[in-house]
């Protein structure tokens, strides 16, 4: 079965914690603190996987749970880092926070692997907190926290092109026609249940990607039928081929289906609609024209090509037509931005972290004026799961120390440009 989304748990490891022990050898009557310090915990890693293309792995299992850093021991040994757990999601799929429905993160484009939950920093053993004053202390620092969220996964397909229209006007047959996908067809609405994905080769061009959009119903923007289940898949594309029956053999307005299939699109993604549009005018080998009356090809013609969309009169059955309107196709894609469509991050799990009711302090060093210390739980906090070696991670903490007022009671404090600032056995310097 076809699954294009999941709600899963994902759970970091946390921090092993640093270890209290003192040396104690033969002939070394004092020995001092040894405590090693804890392993991280391990992060939950996201990545892309060109062999899936459905997220039917995540369907049985619900939870899934990064290592826990292993605790300090005696001799200054460090704790074993937790094991990082890699979960692979086709390329397209979306990670959002299930509460909130903001994006954490886009697997797609130049996106292939993305942390998502950091695990907790190991705690410092009691061999760091050694000073001149407190030769033995006999206490260390706990492993933080791990982070634990629900999200939930949509595969959104990476398609150039969407096919669209109402249920058996032909789209799986056209799929069939000019890709090599391998639609199943039949004669019942709602036949196709997966979006289909075909490569459209074309002399003298490079081609592109076509996407089989399963059969719009109008009602489909506000979830009747399947609706929400297929559109979500259409968000990518950059051009629309919107298939009409001009032979209307089911009884149905071609012009009608059109402007409701448009409406659908409208309702449920407004940025969806502006994109180019061009028309198939399909089963043209059965239309009938009574005396009198107009071909159904020319009446779309006139309501829709002044509108800017082009009307390409086709048959998915016999092929006539379908060079023109492929190469048509090409030609708008070749013509429009080639940017891949990415959903930006609108959610990060590490401000989740950040409780700005802890209290923090800073304050001048008695023995030197040069240098001011920050302290508090909120610091410490921040400081276990922020990597500051990554550029990512110390754009974090700059951020961070903006944020939650500290660098104004800095300035307060009378700290100038050159000054250092220590944190918990970090130290920087600090210029504006």
């Amino acid at each position: 079965m076809f699954a294009d989304r999941a709600k899963i748990i994902i759970r970091s490891g946390k921090g092993g914690d640093g270890h209290v022990s003192f040396r104690r050898e033969l002939y070394v009557p004092n020995g001092g603190p040894d405590g090693g310090d804890g392993g991280k915990g391990g992060d939950v890693i996201f990545e892309v996987d060109e062999g899936l293309n459905t997220l039917v792995d995540f369907r049985y299992k619900r939870k899934f749970l990064a290592e826990d850093g292993e605790q300090g021991g005696k001799k200054r040994c460090h704790g074993k880092n937790g094991k990082d757990i890699v979960l692979m999601v086709p390329e397209g799929t979306i990670i959002f926070d299930a509460a909130s429905h903001k994006v954490i993160a886009d697997m797609s484009g130049d996106n292939r692997r993305q942390v998502v939950l950091r695990g907790g920093m190991g705690g410092r053993g009691n061999m760091n907190y050694a000073t001149p004053t407190m030769q033995v202390p006999k206490y260390a620092q706990p492993g933080k926290p791990f982070q634990e969220l629900e999200v939930m996964l949509e595969l959104k397909v990476i398609a150039d092109v969407g096919l669209v229209g109402f249920p058996n006007v032909g789209k799986s047959t056209l799929l069939s026609r000019v890709t090599n996908a391998d639609p199943q067809i039949a004669n019942y609405h709602f036949t196709t249940l997966n979006p289909n994905l075909g490569v459209v080769d074309l002399d003298g061009c490079k081609g592109f990607v076509i996407a089989d959009i399963p059969g719009l119903i109008e009602g489909a923007s506000e979830g009747v039928g399947l609706g929400h289940e297929f559109l979500r898949h259409i968000e990518r594309t950059r051009v629309m081929i919107h298939l009409v029956d001009a032979a209307s053999t089911e009884g149905r307005d071609p012009i009608d289906d059109i402007y409701k299939i448009n409406k659908e699109l409208e309702a449920y993604n407004p940025d969806i609609a502006k994109r180019p549009q061009v028309i198939a005018a399909n089963k043209i080998d059965a239309i009938y024209v009574a005396e009198g009356e107009k071909d159904p090809v020319t009446l779309l013609k006139e309501e829709f090509e002044p509108q800017g969309k082009r009307v390409f009169p086709i048959s998915a059955v016999t092929g006539k037509g379908l060079k023109e309107l492929l190469y048509y196709v090409q030609e708008l894609l070749d013509s429009i931005d080639k940017e891949p469509i990415i959903f930006e991050q609108e959610f990060f799990p590490e401000d989740m972290l950040i409780d700005t009711n802890l209290p923090f302090s800073v304050e001048q060093d008695e023995e030197d004026e040069h240098v001011f210390i920050v302290e508090g739980p909120r610091i410490e906090k921040m400081l276990g799961y922020t990597n500051l070696d990554s550029e990512k991670g110390f754009a974090f903490f700059q951020k961070f120390l903006k944020e939650t007022g500290i660098l104004e009671q800095l300035e307060q404090a009378g700290i100038a440009e050159g000054d250092t600032v220590r944190m918990y056995g970090l130290q920087f310097d600090y210029y504006k």
